[in-house]
């Protein structure tokens, strides 16, 4: 059964209202309200993407991430301490362009 897209979309915005107001007014660090308000979020946004891709070959820029996303960072090397020197190098040639610009510019 597919859902229509304007329909799915008021459902979402509610949920994302339920769930601001669970949020706001949380118990404890598991509140079941939060959760399940999350839970519903969840559905909802799922619902309203999968009927704009039905309806019109639509998708939102958004993704649901679960816990088992979140661990493929723990497999990391270790904490991310900035930018390596490489990165910095990028910028160092874009100096150098601008400086060749002007240069022309004199001439």
């Amino acid at each position: 059964m597919t859902t229509e897209p304007r329909a799915a979309l008021a459902t979402f915005i509610a949920a994302i209202e339920r769930h601001f107001e669970a949020a706001a007014s949380r118990r404890g660090e598991d509140d079941p309200a939060v959760v399940n308000a999350y839970q519903e979020l969840a559905d909802a946004f799922e619902a309203y993407d999968e009927a704009l891709d039905d309806a019109f070959g639509e998708v939102t820029p958004l993704g649901i991430y679960t816990e088992d996303e979140d661990d493929d960072y723990d497999d990391e090397d270790g904490p991310y301490v900035g930018l390596d020197d490489e990165d910095y190098d990028e910028d160092e040639d874009d100096d150098e362009d601008a400086d060749d610009d002007r240069d022309t510019r004199r001439r």
